[in-house]
């Protein structure tokens, strides 16, 4: 009984204990279900940047996709920004590995990659990529870059996709940006603002300096790669440019090996070419080109037919003037530049560029001026012929050197700049006048103008992440600029020789340095809800001159800027911008020289000339389809105070240096109290089928302008784009573009009409490596009228041009070269490690 009992308290025991332990077994299968569970749910974010390994710069669109352990697809993945940043979110905690893509270059693949609740973000730092080295033919680009990409901080215009420009001239391609206008004169706008700051590989260049159109129109289409539009720039770039800034990125080549292409185009009115080689060998890479075109004479037809009134004579005055005036334009660019990839954080870049741009013009200018007493009684009616010529030439000299060097920090840079332009320009002109039946002796005059442009840049720039999320910048600049003029005149005496005209004879030295510091940030906040930048630059300007009886004080200003973006989802984007900019008047705008080409229509400088300050506001939404399409829709307020406007002002009898001339319009700029600018854009790109694009860019404005005591005045146009692109297979492709800019009114009068069309058709041969094309421009219109008409106290006056822009042309591409294998596909790559 005893023994049983034992049993049975045994027994009980081990029940006892046996529930004890299942249930702290079952507790510590709570736990563990709890801690496996918490620790899935644990999510973290991946990030890093994809470098190309030989030239140290960002590989953007690189494809990065994240696998778990064992398995053959990947659960997540992102594609790298333009700065070769990539963030993969949403990734649990665990072991997984990693894969780098993209068209040119090696994969590359990253086996332990290490998630843990300890370290939600792993910062990868800087991935490197090879380069494929294979023979050119072999290679086959089948991406395409979308005509036009809407980012943050700019547009980015992609015209190395562009058919019918690529015939043509920079100006072409401008044609064709959204939120860019150039008029039949070739002047460029942004946004309805004139004060466009341009720049060619994001640096300034001496090719700009006198005369911005003959610039552009010496850069062949074919040598850009993207033009990039900044509307409301940040506080890096300089304040200059009250419209913004449009840099022009030429092309260049990144691959192993030696290659190039040459470009050919000849046509009626425009011929041009360009030849493009590349070498680069290992780390070390260098470039050169050389560009030229020839504007083939053209004749322009003019009429201008001007009215006035002297009131304190109470006459009347009827000026006809008809003529013809040839024109000839021609430039050519040369240069080579070198990057050398010195070790993975340290990488130098140099170059050397060489410019000319020059135009010849000359004019037979037939004047009938009547003048007669309000009851239409003749007083005088005289007849004369006027010979005019002119020509211009700029050559210059850019040189460049850039260091950069990155750290172990992802985003952490330094970069040291140093550029310098010099420039040698030189403008001849002279008139003659012959009056019927010897009424008068004959007069006129001559004027040769010789002078220099030197501009020094020195900038230093860095960044550094101080959280994620959360970018500083800054840096300093010195601007140093000294423009030298000579002007030289002599007036014909009635003997038939030149006397030199003191009054119209002098030499100015002219110098403006600009010292600049800035301090920005790029930040994202509420987990990338917001993303933005924003910033405040201090510039100095110090200006002198010999102008007589001109003092131009120092100027002290301080510029802010922000933008922000949401992205609603991975497709659409808002953003807000507000940037302070500045427009100071060019040395042509102060120059007090008088230029009396035309007796009737003379034209000068303003010494006393003020800053234009201009507040840009801007908001743009923008949205992306699967299809390749696109959307844009923007809307800008600008407010620009002491505005710089031409203003016309009509004299009965004008004199210049004891010359008295007979009814004059003389223009000079002055300064107007405000000028609002509101307006808005609209883009859109959309691949209709498999074989057409259609591409559309619309946009409307409103202009005030408002002088103390004056009543303001308003204009409204509209610019209206349309471009369509047919592929018929077997590499041949068509396009159709057309812009159509509506009249528009200006302070002192209307502003005419122009229409635009270009057809173009591509044939591709030898693996692409050869092309074939035809391009006519405004084939079925000889002439494109443009009349002008300009008002004030006193007069009112009519311009006629009849500007001769029907062109046909053919053009030839080849692209060559050998591409250098460097290794075998046994051996191990190379890449350098991870940061």
């Amino acid at each position: 009984m005893k023994l049983l009992n034992k049993i049975i308290r045994t027994k009980n025991q081990l029940l006892r204990h046996g529930i004890k332990s299942l249930k702290w077994i079952g507790i510590l299968i709570i736990i563990l279900c709890l801690s496996t569970s918490g620790f899935a749910q644990i999510s973290g974010k991946i990030n890093g940047k994809v470098i190309d390994s030989v030239t140290m710069s960002p590989v953007d669109y690189a494809t990065v996709s994240i696998y778990k352990t064992g398995a053959s697809s990947p659960f997540n993945g992102a594609t790298t920004d333009s700065e070769g940043n990539f963030t993969i979110g949403d990734v649990s905690a665990g072991k997984y590995y990693m894969k780098l893509d993209f068209l040119g270059y090696r994969s590359k693949t990253l086996n332990q990659v290490i998630m843990t609740g300890k370290t939600p973000v792993v910062t990868l730092g800087s991935l490197f990529l090879s380069p494929v080295q294979n023979q050119l033919a072999t290679v086959e680009i089948m991406a395409k870059n979308p005509m036009v990409e809407n980012k943050i901080d700019k547009l980015v215009y992609n015209a190395a996709n562009d058919l019918t420009s690529q015939g043509g001239v920079a100006l072409d391609v401008l044609r064709k940006v959204p939120m860019v206008s150039v008029d039949i004169d070739g002047n460029v706008e942004l946004q309805g603002n004139a004060n466009v700051r341009f720049l060619i590989n994001g640096k300034p260049s001496s090719i700009f300096g006198a005369s911005l159109v003959d610039a552009l129109q010496a850069i062949p289409a074919s040598q850009i790669k993207n033009i990039e539009v900044i509307t409301s720039p940040g506080a890096k770039y300089d304040a200059e440019g009250t419209a913004g800034i449009i840099n022009i990125i030429l092309k260049d080549s990144k691959v192993q090996g030696v290659n190039g292409s040459v470009n050919l185009s000849v046509g009626n009115r425009l011929q041009n070419g360009l030849f493009n080689l590349d070498a680069r060998k290992n780390n070390f890479g260098v470039n050169a080109y050389f560009s030229g075109n020839d504007q083939v004479n053209s004749t322009t037809i003019t009429t201008t037919n001007r009215q006035s009134y002297n009131a304190a004579k109470d006459t009347l005055d009827h000026l006809l003037q008809s003529g013809k005036n040839p024109f000839v334009r021609n430039g050519y660019q040369t240069g080579i530049s070198f990057d050398w990839a010195i070790n993975p954080q340290n990488n130098l870049t140099a170059s050397l560029g060489y410019n000319h741009t020059g135009n010849h013009g000359s004019g037979i200018i037939s004047q009938t001026d009547q003048n007669y007493l309000s009851s239409g009684d003749v007083l005088t009616d005289v007849a004369s012929q006027r010979l005019t010529t002119n020509r211009f030439f700029e050559n210059s000299t850019d040189y460049s050197l850039d260091y950069k060097k990155t750290f172990k920090k992802n985003g952490q840079e330094l970069d040291l700049l140093y550029t310098s332009t010099n420039g040698r320009e030189e403008t001849d002109a002279a008139q003659t006048t012959d009056y019927s039946n010897r009424l008068y002796p004959a007069s006129g005059l001559q004027s040769f103008n010789p002078g220099t442009d030197r501009e020094t840049d020195i900038s230093a720039d860095y960044a550094q992440p101080v959280v994620k999320g959360f970018t500083l910048e800054t840096g300093v600049k010195a601007v140093l600029e000294n423009i030298k003029d000579n002007v030289i005149t002599d007036t014909l005496l009635n003997n038939g020789t030149y006397l030199n005209n003191s009054g119209q004879t002098y030499d100015f030295d002219f110098r403006r340095n600009i010292y600049a510091g800035y301090a920005a940030t790029s930040f994202s906040l509420f987990n990338n809800f917001f993303e933005g930048k924003a910033g405040i630059r201090y510039e100095r300007t110090v200006t002198s001159s010999d102008f007589p009886g001109i003092n131009i004080p120092v100027n002290n200003l301080w510029v802010p800027s922000f933008l922000i973006q949401h992205q609603l989802d991975d497709s659409e984007s808002l953003k807000f911008a507000y940037s302070y900019r500045i427009e100071r008047p060019d040395y042509e705008d102060l120059d007090p020289f008088l230029n009396v080409i035309d007796p009737n229509n003379i034209s000068t400088g303003n010494p006393a000339l003020k800053n234009e300050i201009g507040h840009k506001y801007e908001l743009g939404y923008s949205k992306s389809f699967t299809n390749g399409g696109s959307f844009y829709l923007g809307g800008y307020y600008d407010l620009n105070t002491n505005d710089a406007q031409t203003l016309n002002t009509f004299y009965a009898v004008y004199t210049v240096n004891g010359v008295n001339y007979d009814n004059v319009t003389l223009s000079r700029p002055g300064n107007i109290a405000t000028q609002t600018n509101v307006g808005g854009n609209l883009y859109g790109s959309m691949p209709l089928t498999d074989k057409l694009d259609i591409r559309t860019n619309i946009a409307v404005r409103e202009i005030t302008n408002s002088i103390p005591g004056m009543p303001s005045s308003s204009g409204f146009n509209y610019k209206i784009n349309l471009n369509a692109d047919y592929r018929f297979g077997h590499d041949l492709v068509a396009e159709v573009f057309g812009n159509y800019t509506s009249r528009r009114s200006v302070y002192d009068g209307l502003r005419p009409a122009y229409l635009f069309y270009t057809m173009a058709v591509k044939k591709q041969l030898l693996n692409k490596k050869l092309s074939l094309g035809i391009i006519a421009s405004n084939p079925f219109t000889p002439y494109v009228s443009q009349l002008a008409t300009n008002y004030g106290l006193g007069f009112t006056e009519s311009n006629l041009r009849q500007i001769p822009l029907r062109s046909f042309g053919i053009t030839f591409g080849y692209k060559f070269g050998t591409l250098e294998v460097k290794k075998k596909d046994n051996e191990e790559d190379n890449n350098p490690p991870l940061q």
